[in-house]
């Protein structure tokens, strides 16, 4: 076995994308990973970048902020931004993603939630046309956003952003930014911290996994993950305890893991639970006086 993928809800292993991405074309899908700073894409979601090229897709990285907080000795604070461009490129590229596929969108560090929205009171455009618009051009079929739940405020908008506005990117509405593109499917990665219990809790996991799927990977894979991850050279001690834990994700089988939460960005209401509830307490409902 090669790489593998795993339902926790309904405990199915296989080595087949699908079970990570429903209904999975390969040569026509379109990935894109929604990535609060240049690093967290390869942190968190390394291993499904490296499935989806090796099923055939084109992987796209957008960087929301810029880096401009990430220098640890003062002497980088004027150069940071383009020494962690330059680690970037070499970074994605080691797993095979396309230099001219990372994209930036230039927000300020701990600043990207402020820039949520169409227009913001300042009468400046925020984020949502550029991410629908970059979406609909792109002709993304899945996204990955990161983990919203405690972990970065920078983690909390590419999230909230990923996940409020990747639909309307399927809608037919602001036609003229570009033709509308229905995204597949949604997961989102954590980075460092655990996710929200709160799919854990509506679907009743007693296990206590707050995560739905996850997908294995051998030993070497996971070495040039941290391979790709050690361009980082700027980041210096943040980045060696980060890959020093990561043996953390190791099993007995020698494979690593990397978890992901499927979810629905626009679940429907369901009427079904309340009717039954109305029909058990039997008749009319009395009320009060």
């Amino acid at each position: 076995m090669n790489i593998c993928y795993l339902d926790i809800d309904s405990r199915k292993v296989s080595e087949d994308i699908r079970l990570l991405f429903p209904e999975w074309e390969k040569e026509k899908e379109r990935v894109c990973v929604f990535s609060p700073h240049d690093d967290d894409g390869i942190i968190g979601a390394g291993y499904a970048i490296t499935a989806a090229i090796e099923n055939g897709a084109e992987v796209f990285i957008v960087i929301f902020c810029r880096g401009n907080a990430g220098y640890s000795v003062p002497e980088q604070k004027q150069q940071i931004e383009s020494i962690r461009e330059r680690e970037t490129i070499q970074a994605y590229s080691k797993i095979g993603v396309k230099q001219e596929n990372i994209l930036r969108l230039n927000y300020s560090d701990f600043s990207a939630l402020q820039s949520m929205g169409w227009y913001l009171n300042n009468g400046m455009e925020g984020s949502f046309k550029r991410t629908v618009t970059l979406l609909r051009k792109l002709q993304i079929t899945r996204l990955l956003v990161p983990n919203h739940y405690r972990e970065h405020i920078d983690h909390t908008a590419a999230s909230y952003i990923g996940s409020f506005d990747a639909p309307q990117a399927g809608d037919p509405i602001l036609v003229d930014w570009a033709a509308p593109q229905k995204i597949k499917s949604i997961l989102e990665y954590s980075v460092w911290a655990d996710l929200s219990p709160e799919d854990m809790l509506v679907n009743d996991r007693k296990s206590g996994l707050r995560a739905n799927r996850l997908i294995l990977i051998p030993e070497a894979d996971e070495k040039r993950i941290c391979e790709c991850i050690s361009q980082y050279k700027s980041q210096g001690r943040i980045i060696n305890d980060m890959i020093a834990s990561r043996e953390e994700r190791s099993v007995e089988s020698g494979k690593y893991m990397e978890v992901y939460l499927s979810f629905d960005p626009r679940p429907k209401l369901d009427f079904e639970p309340y009717k039954k509830f109305v029909n058990e307490i039997g008749g009319p409902i009395s009320y009060e006086e």
